[in-house]
């Protein structure tokens, strides 16, 4: 074995041993629910929240883009209708 061999085989060892080690938790890993619980609150805390007006004029965003897209789909509908049922009809 040479060189480039030996330093190879250890490459593929130290992978070996990366992917075991983060492999899926066994039972004494595992957090108790109340940790979990504790852990999941304290990242909520975290978390950006909008306020009110954001949370007000986001709604209204999607709400009137909404109400466009349906009118231009509805329109497009119509007409491609109306205009199926004049040549075929």
């Amino acid at each position: 074995m040479n060189r480039e061999d030996k330093r190879a085989a250890a490459r593929e060892a130290k992978r070996v041993e990366k992917v075991e080690s983060t492999s899926a938790p066994t039972t004494r890993d595992r957090t108790s629910p109340g940790t979990f619980l504790k852990e999941v609150r304290s990242e909520l805390r975290k978390v950006n929240w909008p306020s009110r007006p954001e949370v007000v004029s986001y709604t209204l965003v999607v709400l009137v883009t909404t109400a466009v897209l349906t009118g231009i789909v509805w329109s497009i509908d119509w007409v491609v209708s109306n205009a199926v049922l004049n040549i075929f009809g």
